[in-house]
């Protein structure tokens, strides 16, 4: 799998495909190898729904992060005084997953690939929102709205030609840039591990305590996801931020008030943070988004020939793209971020040999009745920021591994290592220094220290205009 989303959603899944003969399910004698490979082949409510669940424990932590840190960016997350506009935006975020999934698995004329795949909020454009919202409170999410709504359009339109233009991201390219997105998240994970950004500044911030947190986190989800197995193994994440909020609740760190006080069903509002046009968010969200329907191709035929055992068809891929970029237009309007499809589902398809896009739209329907209950996401934000760092150290750390591991597999030679080097030089500089740029208008600035558009463009534009090489560095 050479998708950006093969790392940025996929924290902990094994990428390693298990082969279709050996899967759980075919092994009990359940379903023969024909029909597991069958996406429109239904196995039952017995097997459907406890494997449906399974997709959404996979996905549900990495999908509730970007809303959350955002918010936290904007000012109105943990510790703010008003934290209802970020229970919606977590409401939003699992109600628009769950629909966006069902555009891929029910599908609707020609938007949705009508396979197994699973959508969730992305973070391969938190390092373009975090500098457009920072500190400027929950205004400043209307241009974000907007932003993701137009994103949302052009990604659709992109469906129809963007797998003609792939041979311009070989993986030296997307693992450079999955490679910035991981180091520009590391700061958020360490920010929130020592008691967040609120915590800066006062003797709280890298208390012994958060530590401990964020600690128990860190080593329930290792722990878990290497001796325990099953969905043990599969929800290691989830079930390790839950091992933290329980430590926390014994500390007495935990206040249900935020529970108590949420409604029990939330009608979503269409432009519920308003309509802005920013242009420096419109095109850092397009050009995010170009980079997205390369991730929708990838994990599409990650699916049919690691499970499948075939190539993808040209109406599956533009039909898988055009389900993103219609997903995120829809998430858009009623105030969620731009959603992608998650790759740690696809990795669990692989490890369950289970290709049924019936069993995942099951895990659609259960995400959007979680979306409709506001006390869900209200139970979300009584986490402790800490335990939630913990839990993106992980995750973060793993982005940045992914993207190493997608770098393994370049030849590195001279121009490879120049190529690699002065994009990820110049981006990684220009996000710690924004300063040197401080003379350029504001559209310009914001894109140009966001990190991910920088090493995209400059790694792409070397890639195309410097000569071939054969001889290896030595």
């Amino acid at each position: 799998m050479t998708a950006v989303a093969a790392a940025v959603a996929d924290p902990v899944a094994d990428p390693v495909a298990v082969p279709v003969a050996d899967a759980p399910a075919i092994r009990r004698g359940l379903m023969t190898p024909e029909q597991a490979r069958d996406p429109d082949y239904f196995p039952g409510f017995a097997t459907a729904i406890p494997l449906g669940i399974q997709h959404v424990l996979a996905m549900f932590v990495s999908n509730l992060a970007p809303p959350i840190i955002v918010a936290g960016a904007a000012g109105f997350g943990y510790g703010s005084a008003d934290p209802s506009p970020m229970i919606y935006m977590i409401q939003m975020a699992m109600l628009f997953a769950g629909i966006a999934t069902l555009l891929q698995t029910v599908g609707l004329g020609p938007i949705g690939a009508r396979l197994p795949l699973v959508q969730g909020t992305s973070f391969a454009y938190i390092p373009i929102m975090i500098p457009i919202v920072a500190g400027k409170g929950v205004e400043a999410m209307a241009a974000l709205a907007t932003a993701a709504l137009i994103c949302g359009l052009v990604h659709a339109t992109l469906s129809t030609f963007v797998g003609r233009i792939r041979f311009a991201l070989p993986p030296l390219i997307t693992g450079s840039v999955v490679l910035m997105i991981g180091l520009s998240l590391m700061k958020i994970g360490i920010q929130y591990s020592a008691g967040g950004v609120t915590a800066i500044g006062t003797p709280a911030f890298g208390s012994g305590t958060s530590w401990l947190l964020a600690g128990t986190v860190v080593v329930a989800t290792l722990g878990l996801k290497f001796f325990a197995r099953g969905i043990w193994s599969t929800a290691s994440v989830l079930l390790g931020l839950l091992a933290g909020y329980g430590v926390a609740l014994a500390m007495g760190r935990v206040s249900f008030a935020a529970v108590s006080g949420a409604g029990w069903v939330v009608v979503p509002q269409p432009f519920h943070f308003g309509f802005a046009l920013s242009v420096s968010a419109v095109l850092g969200f397009v050009l995010t988004g170009f980079v997205s329907s390369i991730e929708s191709i990838g994990d599409v035929e990650a699916i049919c020939e690691g499970t499948a055992g075939r190539r993808a068809t040209d109406r599956e891929l533009t039909g898988a793209v055009g389900a993103d970029g219609v997903g995120t237009a829809l998430s858009a309007i009623f105030g969620a971020l731009p959603n992608t499809t998650f790759s740690q589902n696809v990795g669990l398809i692989a490890i369950t040999g289970v290709m049924s896009r019936h069993v995942v739209t099951l895990g659609a329907l259960l995400l959007v009745l979680c979306g409709f209950v506001p006390k869900v996401g209200a139970a979300v934000t009584t986490i402790p920021i800490e335990v939630l760092g913990g839990g993106v150290i992980v995750m973060f750390g793993m982005v940045a591994s992914a993207a190493v591991a997608m770098l393994s597999g370049v030849e590195w030679n001279q121009r490879n290592m120049l190529i690699f080097g002065v994009s990820l030089s110049v981006a990684l500089g220009l996000q710690l220094e924004p300063a040197a740029v401080g003379h350029l208008p504001e559209t310009a600035r914001i894109l140009m220290t966001s990190g991910v558009l920088p090493v995209a463009f400059i790694a792409v534009l070397l890639n195309l205009i410097l000569p071939r090489e054969t001889a290896a560095a030595g």
